[in-house]
């Protein structure tokens, strides 16, 4: 199934239902970019406010490398020709129940120091160059047809692809996983919505993990587009 794809209509996220045959609970995956249109902001925004519960990433408290990370998408929206954002939802504003089960930002800084000294140079070095690039053709990159993501993406394929989801993924997604689980044993038996608002790069594992463990599948998909021509 394709999560983030890229056609005539621009780059498109697709919101996916999973449900499970004995459970009133259905969880809404929202795939999310780090910068799109205000108007794809403002549609996701519409619909967290129909769920009963959102669970969304985000990395609390201050990170060295993350902050760094972060200027490869920040820098995408100062060429103002672009016209994009960075992500802008303020979940508490929903008012509904928001769930933030993502690492702190102390343990995010643990795990890039637990990677290999080759791997962290690397990411080093190359960050000034995608710093660069993202400022001066951002957009037209996310318009690109590999931006496309679906649930069927290989693992990686080489030790460093590994250290980076380490990094990226890892104890993160296993706490998303962990507080969706909880919401299962304890919510099931209520006809709700629970939000799921993680970065498209976390949902094919999530999607799988959700099949094997819960048996939770997606059954639907509406298409927002994110970035248009």
């Amino acid at each position: 199934m394709q999560i983030i794809d890229t056609g005539a209509l621009g780059t498109r996220s697709a919101v996916l239902r999973l449900k499970r045959r004995d459970s009133r609970l259905n969880f809404l995956v929202f795939p999310m970019l780090h910068v799109a249109s205000p108007v794809f902001y403002a549609e996701v925004r519409r619909r967290l406010g129909e769920c009963a519960v959102v669970v969304a990433e985000g990395v609390s408290g201050p990170t060295i490398i993350g902050s760094a990370l972060m200027l490869t998408y920040r820098v995408i929206p100062q060429n103002r020709a672009s016209g994009l954002v960075e992500q802008d939802i303020d979940y508490r504003a929903l008012g509904v129940e928001v769930i933030n089960p993502d690492v702190t930002g102390a343990e995010f800084d643990r795990t890039w120091r637990s990677l290999s000294l080759k791997c962290r140079l690397l990411m080093w070095v190359m960050l000034p160059v995608i710093v660069v690039l993202q400022l001066l053709g951002g957009r037209k990159r996310l318009l690109a047809p590999d931006v496309a993501i679906n649930d069927d993406d290989e693992l990686p394929d080489s030790d460093i692809d590994e250290e980076f989801e380490r990094l990226f993924g890892g104890e993160r997604d296993d706490r998303l996983l962990a507080a969706l689980v909880e919401l299962h044993r304890t919510r099931s038996d209520e006809r709700i919505d629970v939000a799921v608002v993680y970065g498209a790069a976390h949902v094919p594992r999530l999607v799988h993990r959700l099949a094997d463990t819960l048996d939770y599948r997606p059954r639907t998909a509406h298409w927002i587009t994110a970035i248009d021509w």
